[in-house]
């Protein structure tokens, strides 16, 4: 699949999860489990809202920062080091949580590298070798309540 269709049906993904309230779009997109992360940007003190996949490593939620291996990282991982207190939904729940990237230095990047990579098939390794950047794994640690 080419990458600007894959881009196209991301946002349509996007927007049919944003659209129906959740209702529809957590496992829309091939199945995977599906957060939106909505962030202010750094630059224009707008909120951004951005469609990813995670998965859990105990009460955390885990994203990968890879932009589909792209040299440059996605721009929500400047808007989190930026602004770490955000909000994700979930299906039909929002939470708040404070952002985290880490890299291969944190002692469970290479833990929770090979569980999201698992569950996504391989293609956050696939990711990596498309780029000479180290693709940074962002840990969502839901707020106290």
């Amino acid at each position: 699949m080419g990458r600007r269709l894959f881009k196209i049906m991301l946002k349509a993904h996007q927007w049919v999860y944003e659209k129906t309230g959740g209702r529809v779009g957590h496992r829309l997109l091939a199945g995977r489990p599906t957060l939106l992360l909505r962030t202010v940007g750094r630059k224009t003190g707008q909120q951004r809202t951005s469609a990813l996949t995670y998965t859990r490593d105990g009460a955390d939620y885990v994203v990968v920062a890879s932009n589909g291996g792209s040299p440059q990282p996605p721009g929500w991982l400047a808007n989190l080091k930026a602004r770490p207190e955000c909000e994700i939904q979930i299906a039909q729940g929002t939470m708040t949580v404070s952002a985290r990237p880490t890299l291969p230095d944190d002692p469970d990047y290479a833990r929770r590298w090979a569980i999201i990579d698992a569950a996504h098939r391989g293609r956050y390794s696939n990711y990596q070798k498309k780029t000479t950047r180290t693709i940074p794994i962002v840990v969502l640690t839901p707020s106290p309540t």
